[in-house]
């Protein structure tokens, strides 16, 4: 891969990133809860938000490393739109067929947590529904497709969470 392409390539993954767990674990929760985190921050309570900081850093570091695996490895994306080349089975991906989607809920129940904000905690749940529905009714099925027994297999040893 030249330098070119490789520049393309981080840009495309910065901005798939902005627009989709950007959107999803950052701005949305923000919207919903902007003055549940406006209180949280200004009433900062010890434990719990501390507790709640070290669950949301898991979640970034997890989501930037499948990110980076995504662009390294697979020589793609984590957007649907624009997918992987190569079936990225490698790092966190050797214990779990979606740890992407796990960082992000890790971002989002520390949101939750730290603001303490039903409307986060149901947003949370109403995504993991929708995440989980998404992974068997379009990812599986195209993982299967774009790779074949190579990806059959790999659903064999990998749990589809953790």
């Amino acid at each position: 891969m030249n330098k070119q392409q490789l520049r393309s390539l981080a840009l495309r993954n910065l901005l798939f990133t902005m627009l989709q767990p950007g959107m999803v674990a950052g701005v949305i929760p923000w919207l919903l809860a902007k003055q549940h985190f406006r209180h949280a921050f200004a009433a900062f309570d010890g434990f719990r938000q501390y507790a709640a900081a070290v669950i949301w850093l898991a979640g970034l570091a997890i989501l930037l490393h499948c990110i980076t695996r995504f662009a390294l490895d697979g020589m793609g994306t984590l957007s649907p739109a624009d997918p992987t080349r190569k079936l990225v089975i490698s790092g966190l991906y050797r214990y779990s067929r979606n740890p992407m989607y796990v960082g992000v809920m890790l971002l989002l129940t520390g949101e939750a947590l730290f603001c303490n904000a039903a409307i986060l905690w149901q947003y949370s749940m109403l995504l993991l529904i929708i995440f989980h529905l998404f992974i068997i009714f379009y990812e599986e099925p195209r993982l299967r497709r774009d790779f074949g027994e190579t990806y059959v297999r790999y659903s064999q040893r990998v749990r589809r969470w953790v």
